[in-house]
């Protein structure tokens, strides 16, 4: 299918601020969406996702800056002047009007002729051909998002912007969604903006993703880069679970950052270094430690931590294990159930140990994560079992 439409030109939010009172929910935001792109904006409620998407849409107006789409200035125009739709989480269909005129709706509001042609392409791309007769209250929440998403794309908009367009559905069919969205943002060649709070979301289908919070973009790149590589301590605990011990680094030698923590000394790569001096975070990821029982061999080249097993949860990929450390922090451990060992008992002695190139390490404020206590299952989270 050839794209929808090919003069779009890349979006820029342009130092955009939008003020509610004295709350400031979009902090003199810039960025730029390529033409074309699966973009997220992932976040938690509150941090500036939703209003940066209703102001692209023209339904906030910025306090200040501006919003072009290609050189097209489009920061004042009124929402019906923009070539931009939105999917929203609510659906928002017509419940008195059936598939077919639903999808149709806009075409017929600008007087379009060879409406049916244009519908039934729509419905194909969406996969509900033979669904044209049905009201929205027949169909499930799946197939409602999907005529949501075909009543949208049959407006040849520039860009498309889906607001938490997944939120309402079970895991199972949010999981098929996803799929089923890339799918179709390929096939279409349009802009997608998703906003959702979910990571994994996020991570399967978004080309780039922009982590946001209080306002800002913490870290904008592609969803493994930001996953194995986090800029700041907010990404690498939003973005999936990470264990961050406080240390102070040492400065370079060879090719390595040295790092003191909790009299204990490590080493990481350092192109894995974000920082090489002072306060630090050292950080591996739960599934980037494996656990042996205490005393036994730890293979060559990788550091370890000695501890004592506290929790474990089975969530069928893997069992997910806690460790207290010697000065009292806690570690979580991922491994994966490959059949090969007996699960760890609670209270049995282990080595937590790891590849240091498989660390990362972080900026820190003085007196920052001197304790840092992980939470198994934390929901939504990379890896973990909702």
């Amino acid at each position: 299918m050839p794209e929808m439409e090919s003069t779009a030109g890349d979006l820029h939010i342009a130092n955009v601020t939008k003020r509610f009172g004295i709350f400031t929910a979009v902090d003199d935001l810039t960025l730029t969406i390529p033409q074309g792109a699966f973009f997220a904006l992932l976040g938690a409620s509150g941090c500036g996702k939703t209003t940066t998407l209703r102001m692209v849409a023209g339904l906030e107006e910025p306090t200040a800056g501006q919003v072009r789409l290609g050189d097209r200035d489009i920061t004042r125009l009124r929402p019906y002047q923009r070539p931009v739709n939105t999917v929203f989480q609510s659906y928002a269909l017509f419940p008195h009007l059936d598939v077919f005129e639903n999808v149709a709706f806009g075409l017929r509001r600008r007087k379009v002729r060879q409406v049916a042609s244009q519908v039934e392409r729509m419905l194909a791309l969406v996969q509900l051909e033979g669904f044209t007769k049905r009201r929205p209250a027949e169909l499930s929440g799946g197939q409602q998002q999907r005529v949501a998403l075909a009543r949208a794309l049959i407006n040849h908009p520039q860009v498309l912007l889906l607001d938490e367009p997944l939120g309402a559905l079970d895991l199972k069919l949010r999981r098929q969604m996803q799929i089923e969205l890339k799918r179709i943002q390929t096939e279409v060649g349009i802009t997608f903006v998703h906003v959702t709070h979910d990571q994994e979301e996020a991570m399967t289908m978004a080309d780039t993703v922009a982590v946001m919070n209080a306002g800002r973009i913490e870290q904008l790149g592609r969803p493994a880069e930001i996953y194995e590589y986090p800029a700041t301590a907010f990404v690498a605990n939003f973005l999936g679970q990470s264990n961050l011990l406080a240390g102070e680094a040492a400065g370079l030698s060879g090719g390595d950052v040295l790092v003191s923590a909790y009299e204990q000394r490590f080493a990481v790569p350092a192109v894995r270094a974000r920082a090489d001096q002072g306060p630090v975070f050292l950080g591996v990821r739960p599934e980037k430690l494996a656990l042996v029982a205490d005393g036994a061999a730890v293979p060559a080249g990788h550091q370890s931590v000695a501890g004592v097993v506290t929790d474990s949860s089975y969530v069928g990929v893997s069992t997910q294990y806690l460790v207290r450390t010697g000065w009292g922090t806690e570690l979580a451990v991922f491994a994966p159930n490959s059949g090969t060992a007996a699960p760890l008992a609670l209270g049995a002695r282990v080595t937590a140990h790891w590849d240091p190139r498989h660390a990362f390490i972080l900026r820190r404020e003085p007196g920052e994560g001197d304790r840092t206590t992980p939470v198994l299952d934390e929901p939504d989270a990379v890896g973990a079992v909702s």
